[in-house]
């Protein structure tokens, strides 16, 4: 890594120069949130126990209460809210983004799409049911992600847009996580904190409205009913198209009342429900092309073709309906040791039909010829539409019905205790979850049109949609399985993990543990032309140890030094509900699982009175084994290809004068394909990971005290281009993106702000796959009139 901490200095250079930002009379602090039981934008005079973290004794009664006042943009003192986890950011030894409230507020963050997009190496992705507007499908860091989102710590099984409403704060837990989160984990793992009861009643309602057609409502309700028990309501209705791409919707609306009993006492329950509904259409953007005589491929919105061109039909659609139910029970046995038991059930319905665009070489040739009226392209199956002979194509991706259920306990204790003179924090516990999934294939009698590239029409009039067992002939071939109509398959993981911290001083620790994983899989294709194509039973067991180790060195609370190395598993099998295919045959080495190991050393600060936070980390993760997705079918297959990530990440944030807040990250990648069976490969970049990456918020309150006060701020997001495939052949654009805000606030309940998105109106692009990306929304302003009571 000698070359890549060479390239790194510069930077650095700039991150010291950060420090010297902040200006000394300022005194805001921040105090840890315990689980998300306070809003982010509530830390006014609460209490906290400090984590018990360096210089600090482990005695009997030994609980600090703090009265601060906090501010949301230091996040160094920012509880995870995960029991697992249940030191601070400061304390934590790994790369941890935590995206706060009041960012999220200051720019009008709509989905938690959004709000990682102040997170640097997190990537939207294209895949199987995925899209611009059709579920979250990430990557960090390069690496498949959309199977480690997680609420409150808890694994949320489904596909579906996640909507902020109901969201406190966005943390995103860089590199293989597997000892605290399971199997999964490889690039990292994507926490939502969501609103929980608190004794302080609240009431609160905004309304936004602006560019295609946007309207926005929500609610949030807080209500104290007696000294420790409290119930708080979320409801949101949320309708708009998408500015610079046409036919393109989203109406959604969801709930999420939630209860809670024993509110400052030893023994808390927190019982919690959530409902998101969504009708859209799904976007699975423009294709990717190669220009006659060119170095690589790029999308073919940059050859002229209009950014708003939507290649799909009328008959696509994106119909889901998310539930989860969530019991959280915590108990303090004593000032050593608690208790935490969290408990899941889901349920995840999806209607799915949308189509996809294939600009063959004749399309192409068309287009750069000047023959553009003629170029044509397919709207499904691997093939494009050549010289537009027949009435068009039938295959993927194909409409289907998708019932999900999901069910997570997990239990786990916290024990702060000493052995001599050696202090130690044990976590314990285990990870019980089953998730099960059932597909019905449909098929078109009738084939999709070709579309014009230059002058696209989705109106292609009734293409007889019936069930895959009433006509086998239009079901996918897929290698392997077969055309199926039908499958159902399910996952059970069971899962004991154990760490425990040792300080051997005040300043130095080291952390080590574990987790065991027995991830056991089934999966059944069914239907269709038996005779031809046999139904199919697969099954696979797989048992992971993934350990972690790290050394941490504390010289006062202000300051952190780690060194961590962790590792990752992925069996197959794990993409249950968001892969067509969870369980693919073939030779062993595609059948084994993934995994992953991370090596990192850092250091994170909280200065000039916990007004400012920063952390540095270089990194290097190893995946063996990647796992990519089929460019046509979007099905999760192992290659068997070893790649590399490795790095440099900086991030700033926190309060530099009183009223002025800033957030800042950098991101330096260097990646490649350490190790291919298709030799021309190797050594080129990991797909969708860039070489540099930033972003940048800021905003002041000037005259706050005012009638004539106002709150100006705005930012920038940047990431350089990307290759979309492993032969680095084709590839998406930089992307730059500027927003602002400006807002005023009539007296301490009402205000009104406007935020503008995208403002140079650039032809960026959001959601990436290897051979067609999504365009983003061009220039739009949104505003906003909310009140607090």
């Amino acid at each position: 890594m000698s070359d890549l901490i060479r390239r790194c200095v510069a930077p650095l250079s700039v991150a010291g120069t950060l420090f010297a930002l902040s200006h000394a009379n300022a005194s805001d602090a921040i105090g840890a949130s315990g689980r998300g039981d306070v809003p982010a934008d509530r830390l006014h005079e609460k209490k906290n126990q400090k984590a018990p973290n360096s210089n600090r004794n482990f005695e009997s009664g030994d609980v600090e209460n703090l009265t601060v006042k906090g501010h949301g943009f230091n996040t160094m003192h920012q509880n995870l809210g995960l029991s697992r986890m249940p030191q601070d950011v400061l304390h934590t030894a790994q790369t941890i983004d935590v995206v706060p409230q009041e960012l999220m507020r200051q720019q009008n963050v709509k989905s938690l799409d959004e709000a990682l997009r102040n997170v640097p190496g997190v990537t939207s992705s294209i895949g199987e049911g995925a899209g611009g507007m059709n579920g979250d499908q990430f990557l960090i860091r390069g690496f498949q992600a959309q199977n480690d989102i997680y609420e409150d710590g808890l694994r949320d099984f489904g596909v579906y847009s996640r909507d902020s409403f109901n969201l406190e704060t966005v943390s995103v837990i860089k590199g293989p996580s597997s000892e605290v989160f399971g199997n999964g984990t490889t690039g990292g793992a994507i926490n939502m904190i969501t609103k929980s009861p608190t004794l302080a009643n609240r009431y609160a309602a905004e309304f936004s409205g602006g560019s295609g057609s946007y309207y926005r409502g929500t609610l949030d309700i807080n209500q104290k009913i007696n000294d420790s028990t409290a119930f708080q309501l979320s409801g949101m209705g949320d309708e708009h198209n998408v500015v610079g791409r046409d036919y393109i919707y989203s109406h959604r609306w969801g709930v999420a009342p939630s209860i809670a009993f024993g509110l400052g006492k030893r023994a808390t329950l927190v019982l919690q429900y959530m409902h998101q509904s969504e009708n859209s259409v799904p976007d699975f953007g423009v294709p990717v092309v190669t220009k006659p005589g060119a170095a690589y491929g790029q999308p073919i919105t940059a050859y002229g073709i209009r950014r708003t061109n939507f290649y799909g039909t009328s008959s696509d659609q994106n119909a889901t309906n998310d539930n989860m139910e969530t019991a959280r029970f915590t108990y303090k046995l004593n000032d050593h040791i608690m208790f935490y038991d969290d408990l899941r059930g889901g349920q995840y319905y999806r209607t799915f039909a949308a189509s996809k665009a294939t600009c063959d070489t004749t399309c192409v040739d068309n287009y750069f010829d000047g023959n553009a009226a003629n170029a044509l392209v397919a709207r499904s199956g691997p093939n494009g539409a050549g010289k537009g002979v027949g009435a068009g194509t039938y295959m993927a991706p194909l409409p289907y019905q998708q019932q999900s259920w999901s069910v997570q306990n997990v239990a786990s204790m916290v024990a702060n205790f000493r052995t001599g003179f050696l202090k130690h924090q044990l976590v314990a516990g285990f990870d019980l979850e089953r998730v099960s999934d059932r597909r019905e294939q449909s098929t078109y009698l009738k084939a999709k049109p070709y579309a014009s590239l230059v002058n696209p029409n989705p109106y292609v009039g009734n293409l007889d949609l019936v069930s895959g067992d009433s006509n086998p002939g239009g079901l996918v071939n897929l290698g392997g399985i077969g055309a199926k109509a039908n499958s159902n398959g399910y996952g059970f993981d069971t899962g004991l993990f154990l760490f425990d911290q040792v300080w051997f001083t005040d300043w130095l620790s080291v952390k080590g543990g574990f987790r065991w994983d027995r991830w056991q899989t089934t999966y059944n294709v069914t239907g269709g032309d038996v005779s031809k194509y046999p139904d199919k039973h697969f099954h696979d067991v797989s048992g992971v140890f993934n350990p972690n180790v790290s050394l941490i060195v504390t010289p006062d609370s202000h300051q952190t030094y780690y060194f961590t190395w962790a590792s990752s598993t992925t069996p197959m099998g794990m993409y249950v509900t968001n892969g067509s295919v969870p369980i693919r045959p073939g030779t062993n080495s595609f059948a084994s699982p993934e995994k992953a190991q991370l090596y990192e050393v850092g250091a994170k600060y909280s200065l000039f009175h916990d007004r400012m936070g920063f952390t540095a980390s270089l990194f290097r993760l190893d995946k063996g084994n990647a796992l990519n997705a089929d460019p046509v079918t979007g099905q999760i297959e192992s290659s068997s290809d070893r790649q590399r990530n490795q790095g440099l990440e900086l991030s700033a944030g926190g309060v530099i004068l009183p009223g002025w807040n800033v957030t800042a990250t950098y991101a330096l990648y260097d990646s490649d394909t350490t190790s291919s069976a298709t030799a021309a490969n190797r050594g080129k970049n990991v797909q969708y990971v860039p070489h540099n990456q930033a972003t940048l918020w800021t905003a002041y309150n000037a005259f706050s005290n005012k009638p004539y006060n106002f709150m100006v701020g705005g930012g920038v997001t940047w990431r350089q281009h990307v290759w979309l495939n492993a032969a680095n052949t084709v590839r998406a654009p930089a992307n730059l993106d500027f927003s602002a805000v400006i807002s005023h606030r009539f007296n301490e309940h009402w205000k009104i702000s406007m935020n503008g998105y995208n403002l140079a109106n650039r032809l960026n692009y959001q959601s990436l796959f290897s051979n067609r990306v999504t365009p983003s929304a061009g220039r739009m302003f949104l505003g906003e009139l909310s009140m607090v009571y």
